[in-house]
């Protein structure tokens, strides 16, 4: 006995796959295409399916920029560095990375331990209002920062910080983690392409905390979801991710170094709206009660 079909798995991981660094905010997405096939509320195994298939939108990024993960700095560290500076200098991208993921990290243990975050994930009301605000912010957000935005720029541990502050925002089910990091590297003077890149960067450790932690969670239950189906549907679904996330990716900075976000508010007020209108006549989302 399995807890998700196939079909499930698959629409819920091309809906991953598809959102995950897309400014539309991929968790609110899975919430509303949850609520639409009609799965299961409050499954444990359900519930963390969800956060673990992002392993596989994971390791598209890794994939992708293979050459920038796995690449150390090897120019001259400055004159007069510590031992500390020199190290920080020839392992500066993983730092940059880790300077940036400090900020997600305490809050999102904190909202996890308050409960918080498990009531956020739980309401469609945040999910739909979220997207029509960021979905108006994006309309005017390019014309917002184009005059920060400067080719010179780059990550440094100070923009790294201060984008790690933005994604923060993204605790809210319906912002966008991508839209808030994103958003973050554009208010500190990156270009569309370095801000998107780097929010993919940056979504590998952030996102690879998260995964763990609701896999230790989903340990911690008496072991009745680990069944064979179970497992199965967990591959399968991080396959499907990774394919998809991998299209996705390489898709989305193209379009928006050349287009902007404008595109993204528009679809993101329209499907806010249409869950507001249903939520507000008391239409159920499910396609089948």
């Amino acid at each position: 006995m399995q807890d998700l079909s196939t079909l499930e798995t698959i629409i819920i991981a091309i809906v991953e796959g598809l959102t995950e660094f897309l400014p539309v905010s991929s968790t609110g997405h899975m919430i509303i295409t949850q609520k639409l096939l009609g799965v299961e509320e409050g499954n444990p195994f359900i519930h963390a399916f969800t956060f673990i298939i992002q392993f596989g939108a994971i390791l598209s990024v890794v994939c992708l920029y293979w050459k920038r993960f796995f690449q150390m700095n090897h120019t001259p560290a400055p004159e007069g560095a510590s031992a500390f500076g020199r190290l920080k200098h020839k392992f500066n991208f993983y730092w940059l990375l880790f300077v940036g993921v400090v900020p997600a990290i305490v809050i999102g243990l904190a909202a996890k331990k308050s409960g918080l975050l498990d009531w956020l994930l739980d309401s469609v009301w945040v999910v739909a209002i979220m997207l029509v605000v960021g979905g108006v912010f994006m309309l005017f957000c390019d014309r917002l920062f184009e005059n920060k935005m400067k080719e010179k720029n780059d990550v440094t541990e100070r923009r790294a910080f201060n984008i790690g502050l933005f994604q923060c925002i993204s605790v809210i089910p319906g912002v966008s983690r991508s839209m808030a990091t994103i958003v973050g590297g554009m208010a500190q003077g990156l270009t569309r392409k370095r801000a998107a890149e780097f929010s993919f960067f940056l979504a590998v450790p952030t996102m690879a905390g998260a995964t763990l932690l609701d896999l230790v969670d989903l340990m911690k239950e008496d072991g009745a979801w680990a069944t064979s189906g179970n497992i199965a549907m967990l591959v399968l679904g991080c396959v499907v991710a990774f394919v998809v996330a991998l299209l996705a990716m390489k898709w989305f900075v193209g379009f928006v170094s050349k287009y902007g976000f404008k595109a993204f508010g528009i679809y993101r007020i329209i499907v806010g709206a249409i869950i507001l209108v249903m939520l507000l006549c008391g239409q159920s989302l499910a396609m089948v009660d």
